[in-house]
């Protein structure tokens, strides 16, 4: 039997409404160590905006998308969300969530070391699908990996998307620091005539640029 792709979990807020300290403190004392403890989550990474440090996404890899199914999951998920947790996310404005399945090779975990993440979450015309495809996996995706500083590039379908109306494709690319997406190597390996070709194909891009957060002392 094939071995079932690894999962990931992505979920975006913007915390403005929260006060800055109850927002970090629910995340890193409660929110994440319950899922830490969950069998399946891989790691736990928090990051917040490269330039409004109140936009935060955290992101979980998966061993698989059957993690989010478990009774371990579903006992601090949903409606068994805490008080706490029930409190804070009914302040904060949400602004994505992503449950998704890597696409090929589908094994990789998240780098140690990043100091930077890139989120790029769209929808394509269906006429253009296939050959959007062809374009991530067969020139996008690597030559975007092949720039210094991009320690990791990898691309999802997101499952949640079909019955809530999201976005279906997710790329992430872990990097050394969050200025690597916007240098001149990472725009020429970016801007080629086959990404122009595809472009007009584009729909609902939602482009993030995100530093890793680390909690104040």
């Amino acid at each position: 039997m094939a071995q079932q792709p690894m999962g990931l979990l992505v979920a975006g807020f913007d915390s403005s409404p929260v006060h800055e300290d109850e927002f970090n403190d629910w995340y890193d004392t409660e929110h994440v160590p319950e899922r830490r403890r969950v069998p399946g989550f891989v790691n736990c990474e928090r990051w917040i905006g490269a330039e409004n440090s109140r936009i935060a996404i955290a992101t979980y890899d998966l061993q698989s998308l059957d993690v989010l199914k478990s009774e371990p999951y579903r006992a601090i998920a949903g409606e068994n969300l805490s008080p706490w947790s029930k409190r804070v996310t009914s302040k904060a404005t949400r602004l994505c969530r992503f449950e998704a399945k890597q696409l090929p090779p589908g094994s990789q975990s998240a780098p140690s070391g990043a100091g930077g993440l890139m989120m790029y979450a769209m929808n394509v015309t269906p006429e253009a699908e296939a050959e959007f495809n062809a374009w991530y996996d067969e020139e996008h995706i690597p030559r975007l990996s092949a720039v210094a500083g991009c320690l990791l590039a990898r691309r999802f379908s997101n499952v949640s998307a079909v019955s809530a109306g999201r976005q279906r494709y997710l790329a992430i690319y872990h990097l050394a620091t969050p200025d690597v997406c916007s240098s001149e190597k990472w725009k020429e390996a970016a801007n080629t005539d086959w990404t122009a070709k595809m472009r007009p194909h584009f729909r609902d891009g939602l482009r993030v640029v995100l530093r890793r957060y680390e909690r104040m002392k």
